[in-house]
C-alpha cells in the first residue's frame, strides 16, 4: 500500500478520450470530495497514475494509441490502484479481457453515475475496514470503537461453586451478560480479537498468528496487505485479495458466486439484492487469475475448490 492510500487522500485518475464522458467522470468524483487528474490517452493516463498515485482510476477500453487493456497491464505493474474498466454496451468480451489485464471492476457504457458511486463506496467501506483492523474497530451492537490503547473490559469473576443449580444459573447469566460484546471476523481484526475474548474460527480462518491467515503454505495479512506462497510474495490485485480473504475466512463452507459478488460491493447476501450473470462471470475471471498466480489446476485444486452448481471453498486440510 502506497503512501497516499494508507493516509487515505481521496485521489482519482480518469482515463477517457470522450471529453463528455470525462467531463462526466471528474463531475461524480468531485462531488464524492475526490481531487481528480483527467488524461485523453492511455500513455498520458499511466503517467498521471505513476505520478498522484490514486486510489481510484477510471480507464475506458477505446482509446487512441494503447487500448485499455495494455494501458491496465501497465498500470497494474506498478500500481495497486482500484481500477474500474468502462466498456461498451453489449462487449462481454472487453469486460473479460480487462479483468485479465488487471481491472478490479467494471461499468457498462452509457453507465448511471450512482452506480459507479455506488461501487467506489463500497471499495472505501472495505478500505476503511482494513484500516480499522489496525487502529480500532466499531463493534457493530454498540458503535464504540476499541483499540489498542483502550484496555478491554475486565472479565467477569467466576461464580463460586455451590451445590445449588439456581446458584449455578445465576451465575451462568450473570457471566453471559456481562460478558464483552464480540465483533464478526469481517468487521474485525487482530487488534479487536486481542481486546476480546473471541469464539474459536473456522478452519483457515486467522487463529491469532499477528493476524495471518494460513493454508497449506499460502498465507494471507489483511491489515499489511500481504500474501504469500510458500515464503514467495503473491501480487495479487484488490479483488483477488479479497476474494481470497473471503474464501480462507470461510474455510471449508461454501461460498456461492452471488455471495462473493456481493461482498466485493461491500453488502451483505440478501436475496433481494440483484446479481446479474456477468458479476457472476467477473467472479470466475478473478479466480481464474488467482488460480493462476497460486499455479493451481481447477480439476486438481491445491487450495481453492469448486463445488460444481453451488461456489467455492478453501480445499481440506492435510
Amino acid at each position: 500500500m502506497t503512501a497516499n492510500q494508507a493516509n487515505g487522500e481521496r485521489i482519482a485518475v480518469i482515463i477517457e478520450d470522450d471529453l463528455d464522458i470525462r467531463q462526466l467522470l471528474v463531475e461524480v468524483l468531485e462531488q464524492g470530495g475526490f481531487e481528480t487528474h483527467s488524461a485523453g490517452n492511455g500513455l498520458d493516463g499511466i503517467e498521471l497514475v505513476r505520478r498522484h498515485d490514486p486510489i481510484v482510476t477510471t480507464l475506458d477500453v477505446s482509446m487512441p494509441g494503447i487500448d485499455g487493456f495494455e494501458a491496465a497491464r501497465r498500470i497494474r505493474a506498478f500500481s495497486g490502484t482500484y481500477l474500474i474498466m468502462l466498456t461498451a454496451l453489449g462487449e462481454e468480451a472487453d469486460t473479460l479481457i480487462g479483468l485479465q489485464s488487471g481491472a478490479d471492476d467494471y461499468l457498462v457504457k452509457p453507465f448511471r453515475p450512482r452506480e459507479l458511486r455506488a461501487r467506489i463506496d463500497a471499495m472505501l467501506r472495505r478500505r476503511e475496514r482494513e484500516r480499522d483492523s489496525r487502529t480500532g474497530v466499531e463493534t457493530p451492537t454498540t458503535g464504540r470503537t476499541a483499540d489498542a490503547s483502550t484496555p478491554a473490559p475486565a472479565p467477569p469473576a467466576p461464580a463460586p461453586a455451590s451445590p445449588s443449580s439456581a446458584t449455578e444459573a445465576s451465575a451462568q447469566t450473570t457471566a453471559e451478560t456481562s460478558a464483552p460484546p464480540v465483533p464478526e471476523l469481517l468487521a474485525a481484526g487482530p487488534a479487536a480479537a486481542d481486546a476480546t475474548t473471541a469464539p474459536a474460527p473456522l478452519a483457515g480462518a486467522a487463529d491469532g498468528h499477528d493476524g495471518w491467515y494460513e493454508h497449506r503454505g499460502l498465507r494471507l495479512q489483511p491489515e499489511m496487505h500481504l500474501a504469500s506462497l510458500n515464503g514467495e510474495q503473491l501480487e495479487l490485485t484488490r479483488s483477488e485479495f479479497e476474494l481470497l480473504r473471503l474464501l480462507m475466512d470461510s474455510g471449508r463452507r461454501v461460498r456461492s458466486k452471488a455471495d462473493l459478488a456481493l461482498s466485493l460491493r461491500g453488502e451483505s447476501y440478501v436475496t433481494s439484492y440483484y446479481v446479474s450473470d456477468a458479476d457472476k462471470r467477473a467472479i470466475e475471471v478473478h479466480l481464474a487469475n488467482l488460480r493462476r498466480k497460486l499455479g493451481e489446476s481447477a480439476t486438481q485444486p491445491n487450495w481453492i475448490e469448486t463445488v460444481r452448481g453451488v461456489g467455492y471453498r478453501m480445499t481440506a486440510e492435510d
